[in-house]
């Protein structure tokens, strides 16, 4: 069903109970569908997220002359006839650009840019939604020129829209500043073996770890090792062949999975959630804000293979303080709960989200103020002082996804104690770019919570 533009969050007047299947992580599914269209064998992805960020991928696969075949009913996505993509028709000097629409996906954007300028031939246009156009690509863009790539930047040199004249890449030694964003550095590393020659990529800031660690080891499933590193900025990739398994499995979203792990925190009772790896296990850095939860007071154990999360509302929510460089797509869900925790919440390591699909710094400060917490915004962190909670408020998402569910679990505190919606969420349809069903699901969570 569409959602209005307005979405009144009707609270939770039982604790939460029953079990919850989170949808597959997008940060997988989109260097799962790239790492498949550069192998040579059919790939089907099993446990795929569905969301407006992985068709966006899925589609531009496709318009490069890939076969991708989903079936959104069993979560799964196929990719074949990868030696029929970039044809050689696509060189002709009259040949019409193909055009590539990445909507507002970072991760498409990065990715098929990689994927362009590495391939044989063709000239590719690839742009985005106005707001795609200010996000950060400069680093990628000159990392592949120095390997021999041929890109234009149509609009202000170093963001889309671009023309890629593709011809491959010859290898070589490259420097790259992925601090921005690690998606550059990954989009980089998942191509480089393609190229004629051995590819050193040099790191000239500190990127966040996690993702590139869940890059590398994807590469590893996909046929691909990457070497050992002689020194620990440094990756040396030599020219290999991506040999990819028949089947691979997508593991549930680790931070969709964070909303309904501080659930209980919000309503109390116990939570399941399926298939969901403990911190530290499977490929996700995000899986360690349940290390956060636990912190703030909620019991959070692995149970009938996945993890339980609980509140007793007899316990104390606790404030903490919390480095969020290395996951820090989930730092929104604890500002939002922020307000019911005792004492002060410390947020820091947050700075490059300030690039993203909005200032998410600057603009969590403004909807926690709007709800009357005391917040301090600093480049870097926040500080929020938790406050009396006004009620009656309209969240504002700035079409940022995160924003809309993460607000939306503070709105399930019954917070009158009359049942009544209190918190508004505008424009919650931005939650379609990796959650589509998100509030259909609470709303079900809720409901249940009522079963005998």
């Amino acid at each position: 069903m569409p959602l209005p533009e307005l979405l009144p969050i009707t609270p939770f007047t039982r604790p939460v109970r029953g079990e919850v299947i989170v949808p597959g992580s997008k940060s997988l599914t989109n260097r799962a569908l790239l790492l498949a269209a550069l192998g040579a064998t059919p790939v089907t992805l099993t446990g795929a997220l569905f969301s407006e960020d992985t068709r966006l991928m899925a589609d531009a696969l496709r318009r490069l002359g890939f076969t991708v075949t989903a079936d959104e009913a069993a979560l799964t996505v196929r990719v074949a006839d990868q030696a029929r993509a970039f044809p050689a028709d696509a060189a002709h000097a009259n040949a019409a650009p193909v055009e590539l629409f990445v909507g507002l996906a970072g991760t498409a954007a990065r990715f098929l840019t990689a994927l362009c300028a590495a391939a044989p031939r063709g000239v590719y246009r690839l742009d985005g939604v106005p707001q795609m156009r200010k996000r950060p690509m400069r680093a990628l863009i000159e990392a592949l020129r120095s390997l021999g790539a041929d890109i234009r930047c149509l609009g202000d040199e170093g963001y889309f829209p671009i023309e890629i004249h593709a011809q491959g890449l010859r290898g070589g030694a490259v420097s790259i500043d992925a601090s921005e964003s690690s998606q550059l550095l990954s989009a980089l590393l998942m191509v480089a073996p393609l190229a004629a020659g051995p590819v050193a990529i040099a790191l000239t800031a500190e990127v966040r770890r996690p993702f590139i660690a869940m890059t590398t080891r994807l590469m590893a499933e996909f046929g691909y090792e990457v070497g050992p590193q002689a020194e620990p900025d440094t990756f040396v990739l030599n020219p290999g062949r991506y040999q990819p398994p028949a089947r691979f499995a997508i593991e549930p979203d680790a931070t969709a999975a964070s909303y309904f792990l501080a659930l209980p925190i919000v309503t109390g009772g116990k939570l399941h959630l399926p298939f969901l790896r403990a911190p530290g296990v499977g490929l996700q850095g995000d899986t360690h804000f349940a290390e956060v939860l636990t912190r703030v007071g909620a019991a959070i154990r692995p149970a009938s293979g996945g993890l339980d999360s609980a509140f007793s509302q007899t316990n104390m929510q606790r404030g903490v303080t919390q480095n969020f460089s290395e996951f820090s797509d989930t730092f929104l869900t604890l500002a939002a709960i922020s307000p019911l925790l005792a004492g002060p919440t410390n947020i820091s390591g947050i700075a490059h989200t300030r690039k993203q699909e909005t200032d998410r710094v600057a603009g969590m400060a403004r909807e926690l103020t709007r709800l009357s917490q005391h917040v301090v915004e600093k480049p870097d962190a926040l500080e929020i002082q938790p406050r009396y909670l006004r009620s009656g408020e309209t969240i504002e998402t700035y079409g940022d996804h995160r924003f809309a569910m993460s607000f939306a679990i503070l709105g399930c505190l019954d917070l009158r104690g009359d049942g009544q919606p209190w918190l508004t969420i505008k424009d919650p349809a931005c939650c379609a770019k990796t959650f589509p069903h998100f509030f259909e699901l609470l709303e079900t969570v809720r409901q249940n919570s009522f079963a005998p």
